[in-house]
């Protein structure tokens, strides 16, 4: 069940962070935050993904928004991925599913007739005082971090 709506505050979340040690919402008061959810470091849509926000950074920045990407790998995962792609973000590790789980992202899937629960490709745009303003589901990747900085930028 959906922890998330908007307009209301974001749920809360203490995380493992490439940054090192842990990451909250509470430590990002002040700026808006993008947090991303994706399915698995270093696979085709997920790496496309990643790019895409890295090649917006310097102009989420100026709009005073922090990206974050969020999934189940962990820290040493997500510390080879982000090394390799030059991502400029931070991710955070979710091995538990703790945070997947308070956005409400997990959804069963199905590849080859298998039916699996996996993260659904997710994206929440949260204000300076930590309310959810925006949210999209199934995200399609083309042009989505672009969509993303316009709806940062008009908070």
């Amino acid at each position: 069940m959906s922890t998330t709506e908007i307009g209301q505050p974001a749920p809360d979340f203490d995380a493992a962070s490439t940054a090192g040690g842990q990451q909250t919402l509470g430590d990002l008061k002040g700026r808006k935050l993008v947090l991303f959810f994706y399915p698995k470091d270093s696979t085709p849509v997920c790496t496309l993904e990643g790019r895409n926000f890295r090649d917006l950074h310097e102009q989420f920045e100026a709009a005073n928004a922090v990206v974050l990407g969020v999934s189940r790998e962990s820290i040493r995962s997500h510390g080879n991925f982000r090394a390799k792609q030059g991502f400029p973000f931070h991710l955070l590790s979710d091995p538990d599913e703790t945070l997947c789980k308070a956005y409400d992202v997990m959804k069963q899937k199905s590849m080859y007739g298998r039916k699996y629960m996996g993260v659904e490709r997710s994206t929440f745009l949260i204000d300076e005082q930590g309310v959810l303003r925006r949210e999209w589901r199934k995200v399609k990747v083309k042009g989505h971090a672009k969509e993303v900085l316009e709806a940062a930028r008009a908070l």
